[in-house]
């Protein structure tokens, strides 16, 4: 038995969980590099899963946490008021139970005001980490990597914080996935192992990069 424990659907889980009699095998998925899992799957028992389960880092870069603010400002300063203005009108049309328009707007209404909700909770909780000349050279959170490997292919992204990974930003990775935490510290032409379920991968890194 299969199932996502983060709240999203199982293709979007950054792990899975998978119910064996009485043992728990846990990994992780990398949504960004073709969703391919990169650990292997560790049996563990059941009581030790919380601690295994640890909750999502809780940093940002400086790019991502503009971002969640322009989004909660967009969505309480014009977009509320907007469909509040639409279901406003159309309740006053008459039986709320036959109008389409009341019936979308108010959902929409809903929505909105969770996902307000949750932006409001989540930013205080995070911590913003701005770029630092310390980092040059080394692979460090914020970094943008190209990546190698003895058949040619090559990988780049950018290591960044777990709220950043969805969305348009494709080329992002976790911070607390597997190939961040094996590429942490390392330096061009530093060689670095993944473990998947085919297998170790033995990565080289090209480039580091980090935005100005």
């Amino acid at each position: 038995m299969r199932m996502a424990v983060d709240g999203r659907p199982a293709s979007k889980a950054r792990y899975h969980v998978a119910v064996y009699t009485a043992k728990i095998y846990v990994w992780y998925a990398d949504d960004s590099i073709n969703h391919v899992a990169l650990t292997a799957s560790t049996p563990i028992y059941r009581e030790n899963l919380p601690g295994l389960l640890a909750m999502p880092t809780k940093i940002i870069t400086r790019e991502g946490f503009n971002k969640l603010q322009e989004e909660h400002d967009y969505l309480w300063r014009v977009k509320r008021p907007e469909i509040t203005k639409i279901v406003s009108w159309a309740a006053s049309l008459g039986d709320r139970s036959e109008n389409a328009d009341y019936t979308y707007n108010k959902r929409l209404l809903r929505q909105i005001d969770r996902r307000v909700h949750f932006l409001r909770k989540l930013m205080p909780a995070l911590q913003v980490v701005d770029y630092s000349p310390q980092q040059e050279g080394r692979v460090f959170f914020g970094a943008w990597v190209t990546i190698e490997n003895d058949s040619g292919a090559s990988r780049r992204f950018r290591i960044a914080g777990p709220e950043e990974i969805y969305g348009e930003n494709k080329d992002y990775i976790s911070i607390d996935s597997p190939m961040a935490r094996a590429l942490l510290k390392k330096a061009v032409d530093d060689e670095f192992e993944v473990t998947t379920p085919e297998g170790v991968k033995k990565w080289y890194v090209v480039s580091i990069e980090y935005p100005k």
